[in-house]
């Protein structure tokens, strides 16, 4: 051993981090710079990059963390300061209680898009018990998650998802067998392109941003999201035409279709939907209390389907 190499080491021991006190360190850093969740952020990251859980973190809270330990906890905040979204930085996301792998080819689930899984399930509820052999498509499937979701709430349903990206379609195929969801199934194509109905349930998160208006988005969405997710066309409605026009050949006659809204859109989508002959209720509304989810079924006059 070198002269002095033990009472270096010791030093060095001494001025390190520990587990705790990394991620207080971090959390200041990500609250200084804006971030809405400084806490949760380096909370994951921590335990990503030292591979613990919210328990594990808490029990080792004192660990003086290593020098290789502290590197690899940076980069990975550094990547957070650059604005990359956590669910990015650790490759998963929860979602209706559901960890969904995520890629740059998906949408990161977001918490109010449960929104439109709540509704589809009530919507079912009206029908019977949940368990119903029920056919179901999602359009524009991304990871998954609003089929998944309802997948594990509807024991006896079957599910396709479509999605226009082979990327996503292959991380919604990977993310439903971890789960172990075999009643999924996944193609690539533009949205209902292939599908013969009926079904009884349709499910969309479409791109419903306007093309103008996403040069404004955060960082986080501008510059990680695929921009092929996000891409309404020029009023942010193009994919709900695209809905409009196929769902009432593929809804069962008492089908439901459920989709998600941008703000502000619920009452132009609406009328979308009113012309190709559904009839759509009054809007769900997210936990911010935007209008975020639109149920719409076929229209009836006189018994009969419009």
């Amino acid at each position: 051993m070198r002269p002095g190499s033990a009472a270096v080491a010791a030093s060095d021991d001494a001025s390190a981090l520990t587990i705790a006190g990394a991620r207080r360190a971090w959390a200041a850093r990500f609250r200084a710079s804006g971030f809405e969740s400084p806490e949760l952020d380096a909370r994951l990251l921590v335990g990503h990059a030292l591979s613990l859980d919210h328990a594990g973190l808490a029990s080792a809270g004192t660990r003086k963390l290593a020098a290789g330990e502290e590197s690899a906890i940076a980069a990975l905040a550094q990547r957070r300061l650059a604005h990359e979204p956590v669910a990015r930085i650790v490759g998963t996301k929860e979602f209706w209680g559901l960890s969904l792998g995520v890629d740059a080819a998906t949408l990161v689930p977001r918490p109010e898009t449960e929104t439109v899984v709540a509704a589809a399930l009530a919507a079912v509820a009206q029908r019977g018990p949940r368990a119903q052999p029920l056919r179901i498509a999602d359009l524009g499937t991304g990871t998954g998650a609003i089929l998944l979701a309802l997948l594990t709430e509807l024991p006896d349903a079957f599910g396709v998802g479509t999605d226009a990206s082979p990327g996503a379609v292959a991380m919604a195929r990977d993310n439903a067998r971890r789960l172990r969801l075999t009643g999924a199934a996944f193609l690539a194509c533009d949205m209902a392109a292939p599908l013969r109905g009926p079904f009884d349930v349709i499910v969309s998160n479409p791109p419903y941003i306007a093309s103008a208006d996403i040069a404004t988005l955060p960082p986080e969405v501008r510059l990680f999201d695929p921009p092929r997710a996000l891409d309404g066309g020029p009023d942010g409605l193009d994919f709900y035409r695209v809905i409009a026009a196929a769902v009432p050949a593929l809804l069962a006659p008492d089908g439901v279709l459920v989709v998600e809204l941008g703000a502000g859109q619920s009452e132009s989508a609406a009328a979308l939907f009113v012309a190709a002959g559904l009839a759509p209720s009054a809007p769900r509304p997210d936990l911010s209390g935007v209008a975020r989810a639109l149920v719409a079924r076929k229209r009836h006059v006189n018994g009969h389907e419009a």
